[in-house]
């Protein structure tokens, strides 16, 4: 089966390896000619950045890479990048990397026209709506990993530098014009950052399927997405050159952030503020965080379970899911806690208070507060 296609949902989606030669079309399509790429500092000298600015360049569209960007990147990272923007007197955005890269190219697009703080348009009520649309110039985004989504996304999570909170700033003109998914991007990754990547598609699909809210486009999506990680991780993991592993954890990463508008739950309230506080790697951190979520939700969502089960060709109910969750993690090298990626002697009061504050709480099919997040925290840590 030839995995290629061109999609327009939830955006214009061309899908496949090799594509990235049609980034100048990409760009053309999305009404940009005087792109800036942005992508992170590891990322940027790599040769999958450096062939992707050669085709850039033999398309005639310039060779403008900004990449001062953290693993978390904030709005440190964010203010240099607009002014990255405006001094090479760009017109549109290449997102370029995994969820970081992501993020802040999506952000530099939409803070380039802006006059007020990105902390105004947090993903709170209709804040949103306080942005000028019409100066956020368009963005063509290009994921190199396949977890986050985010190229599918019309958020970008954001970490104060001052408080070292995780921040969700929304507004639907983030969500770029086209994506390029081209799968060979992705042959590089060390197998460590493919897992940690592919568990993190993995708990947004468990998340969303999990949330209660009423969405059955996601909730059949989710329930696609994980099967895809389940089948294919294990393969990209053993042998990075696989590109149908590749290509189908490459969608898996998409289905999981296009999902996810049901909801997320208390992984993420969890491993948000971890992250923003102790700079642990996002999907490593959902991992870790997973077990101990999906036995805090069992009273109100053990016998949905039963359909992710019989879908994915396990023997028996909830049980055998949590039992799979554990021995998958194992598989593919994931820590038992928190401790094991550095995290000592942590705040558990802030990191409480961080998690209340995480609008994933809202989706957790079970009410979090204070004491039950403690609990949980002190499992993981």
């Amino acid at each position: 089966m030839t995995l290629t296609g061109n999609w327009s949902y939830p955006t214009a989606i061309k899908f496949g390896a090799g594509r990235i030669a049609e980034i100048g079309a990409a760009c053309a399509q999305a009404g940009i000619k005087h792109p800036l790429l942005v992508t992170d500092r590891g990322l940027a000298s790599l040769p999958v950045t450096i062939s992707t600015l050669d085709v850039i360049e033999a398309a005639g569209l310039g060779r403008a890479i900004f990449s001062d960007v953290d693993p978390n990147p904030n709005e440190i990272n964010l203010s240099a990048g607009v002014e990255a923007f405006k001094a090479g007197n760009h017109d549109g955005v290449i997102a370029f990397g995994g969820g970081s890269g992501l993020d802040l190219g999506k952000m530099v697009a939409f803070m380039a026209g802006q006059i007020r703080p990105i902390w105004d348009f947090e993903d709170i009520g209709d804040w949103w709506t306080r942005a000028d649309s019409d100066a956020i110039v368009p963005i063509v985004a290009v994921p190199t990993t396949a977890g986050t989504g985010s190229e599918v996304g019309r958020a970008s999570v954001i970490t104060n530098s001052v408080t070292h909170e995780k921040k969700i700033i929304f507004h639907p003109k983030v969500l770029p014009a086209v994506v390029i998914c081209d799968p060979e991007l992705t042959v590089g990754m060390p197998p460590a950052i493919t897992a940690g990547t592919g568990l993190d598609a993995f708990a947004h699909c468990v998340e969303a399927f999990s949330s209660p809210h009423y969405h059955p486009m996601s909730q059949g999506i989710a329930l696609e997405g994980m099967r895809l990680v389940v089948e294919n991780l294990p393969r990209a993991y053993k042998d990075g050159t696989d590109i149908e592993a590749r290509a189908n954890m490459m969608s898996a990463g998409a289905m999981g952030a296009t999902a996810f508008q049901k909801g997320l739950g208390a992984i993420h309230a969890l491993s948000h503020p971890l992250g923003a506080m102790y700079h642990t790697h996002h999907g490593t951190t959902n991992a870790i965080c997973m077990p101990a979520v999906l036995q805090f939700n069992r009273p109100a969502i053990e016998k949905r379970f039963d359909i992710i089960t019989q879908y994915l060709g396990l023997s028996g109910g909830f049980d055998d899911f949590c039992a799979f969750v554990d021995g998958f993690n194992d598989s593919l090298g994931i820590p038992k806690r928190m401790s094991d990626l550095g995290v000592t002697n942590p705040d558990i009061d802030k990191l409480v208070e961080g998690a209340l504050k995480d609008p994933s709480c809202g989706g957790n099919p079970i009410e979090l507060t204070a004491d039950n997040l403690r609990k949980l925290f002190q499992a993981v840590l």
